[in-house]
């Protein structure tokens, strides 16, 4: 019942994750039209586009990964090899980017970073693989006879 939740809580805060990346990449996009800045000569436009196309590719992953989650919870099974290498990619993402971010952002930002890792590497490990059931133990073999000379 726990795993459950910790699926469906990860599944949650990786969406609320995707929708904020998402306007802060728009946001950050707007910015740099509307300033016409440039870094080093390149086109201001093509920054714009590139920070719009960064903010919907991150926020279809985070979503994609929820998604993964969310289906992992309502199944209660481990996800596939493809959910589940995924979900490690975004797992070392948010410790990356949380690493990053004490600097930049503040203590508050890593904070949600590692509740977010924390999540989806509990929810790796609570649908990991099972432990092989007791079974009857074979009898050991007897020592065979000495051969006749």
């Amino acid at each position: 019942m726990v795993r459950r939740l910790v699926a469906f809580l990860a599944a949650l805060v990786l969406a609320v994750e995707a929708v904020g990346i998402v306007i802060i990449n728009v946001i950050l996009g707007t910015v740099v039209k509307n300033q016409d800045m440039s870094l080093a000569g390149t086109d201001p436009e093509a920054m714009s586009k590139g920070t719009w196309v960064l903010g919907g590719v991150s926020g279809l992953f985070l979503l994609l990964c929820a998604v993964f989650l969310v289906l992992t919870g309502a199944r209660d099974r481990a996800p596939g090899r493809v959910a589940r290498a995924l979900l490690i990619c975004c797992a070392v993402v948010h410790g990356v980017l949380g690493a990053l971010t004490v600097g930049l952002v503040g203590w508050g930002a890593f904070a949600w970073m590692m509740v977010a890792l924390g999540l989806i590497v509990l929810a790796l490990v609570a649908y990991g693989p099972r432990p092989a059931a007791p079974g009857p133990r074979p009898e050991p073999e007897q020592p065979a006879a000495p051969a006749p000379a």
